[in-house]
Parts: structure tokens; C-alpha cells; sequence
């Protein structure tokens, strides 16, 4: 979906560099030290309007979470609302996540977030899909040891195709859910897609996976 450009965009970017970082490469190795603290981080790919990163700042605040959108109308949607919240543990990243590497150090991160990534259904463009094993090697790189890749989507093929991958690289998988809000999860934090498909009644997936 295309979204409507954001006047105040830039001015807000200009404005909140302590919030949405600049020159994100150059804190490479460096993420505990902006936040001050030696918190374990936790990255979302594709953060969109925020809800899930704020909601999840909101319930772990001895986590630091940094969100990585590449969408400046939207980003500036998710700045506003960690901004409002008073949350100072959330950074986020106007970036581009094609190599995470370039970002993050390794063994940096302690979990990585995809939530309702583009499934990318047609065959030639798999090596878009985030969970393609060229982006499975970025995140066994950045990831500590006892990190995790926690997927959520309601797009069944990709649900299937992540799991083959995640199985072919060598990765255990510590949960496999296929109908996420079939029992109540207190502790499950929805995002904006999140809360619009399951209203539909269409199932949400998730699944943990940790390298072995």
C-alpha cells in the first residue's frame, strides 16, 4: 500500500535524531552505548507504524529495542509514538535491512522480530523473502548464541516456506504456532496488521527458531 507523504516528515527527523538515528552504520558494535545501559537488544525488521515495538518497549523495559523501517512516512508514524510513550528504550532505523551486517556487530543482537514480512509469493523473487537463507546467515552472524528469530504472519506459504528454511539451515525450532490467538497469549504484543487480520477471523502463525 502506498502511503501519503508526510509533510513534517523530514522536520521530525531533523528534530529527533536521539530517537530515529542518522548514521545508523557508524554505531555498528556500539548499539549498548546509545542506549546507555547493557540491556540485551532486540531488533524488528520492518517496524512499520510502531505498535509492536512500542507495545513490546512498554512490557520489557530491561529490553532495548531498536526498529529498522525503511519507509520515511511511516517511521516518522512509529518516532511520534515512542516519542509520546516517554520510551528510552526504543532507537529506530531509517534504513535499509538488505545487510544487517553493516549494522550490527556480530553476536550483538539477542532476538530478531519479523512480523507480517512481504511474503514475496512468486518462486524468482524467494531470495527477497526475509527468512531466504542469505538473510538467515546476516542474522547468525549478529546473533549471541542463545538468540532467537521470531516470525508472525498470516501468509501460510511463507509460514511453510520459513519453516523449510529455517530446518535446512540447521535451526531448531522452539515453537511452531498455527493459529497464534486460538488460546490467549497475555504476553503476545499485536501489530497494526496483526489486529486488522485476525479481526477477520484469518489465522496468525508464528514460529521461534534458534541456531544451532
Amino acid at each position: 500500500m502506498r502511503q501519503r507523504h508526510k509533510p513534517w516528515a523530514d522536520d521530525f527527523l531533523n528534530d529527533n535524531t536521539h530517537l530515529i538515528v542518522p548514521d545508523a552504520k557508524s554505531n555498528k558494535g556500539k548499539w549498548k552505548e546509545m542506549f546507555g545501559n547493557a540491556n540485551p537488544i532486540h531488533v524488528e525488521i520492518g517496524s512499520g507504524k510502531g505498535q509492536f515495538i512500542a507495545g513490546m518497549a512498554e512490557q520489557h523495559p530491561d529490553v532495548n529495542f531498536i526498529g529498522i523501517e525503511l519507509a520515511k512516512s511511516i517511521i516518522v508514524i512509529a518516532g511520534s509514538k515512542v516519542k509520546n510513550a516517554g520510551q528510552d528504550n526504543v532507537l529506530l532505523l531509517h534504513v535499509d535491512a538488505a545487510d544487517l551486517t553493516e549494522l550490527f556487530a556480530e553476536n550483538e543482537i539477542s532476538a530478531i522480530y519479523l512480523n507480517f514480512s512481504d511474503p514475496w509469493p512468486k518462486k524468482r523473487h524467494a531470495k527477497r523473502r526475509l527468512t531466504f537463507h542469505t538473510f538467515l546467515r546476516q542474522y547468525e552472524h549478529i546473533l549471541q548464541s542463545e538468540g532467537e528469530i521470531v516470525l508472525k504472519t498470516d501468509n501460510q506459504g511463507l509460514f511453510e516456506y520459513s519453516l523449510v528454511s529455517f530446518s535446512q539451515f540447521g535451526m531448531d525450532l522452539t515453537e511452531v504456532n498455527l493459529d497464534l490467538h486460538s488460546e490467549e497469549d497475555p504476553e503476545n504484543v499485536m501489530t497494526e496488521y496483526e489486529e486488522k487480520f485476525s479481526a477477520k477471523g484469518q489465522p496468525i502463525y508464528r514460529c521461534r527458531a534458534q541456531f544451532s
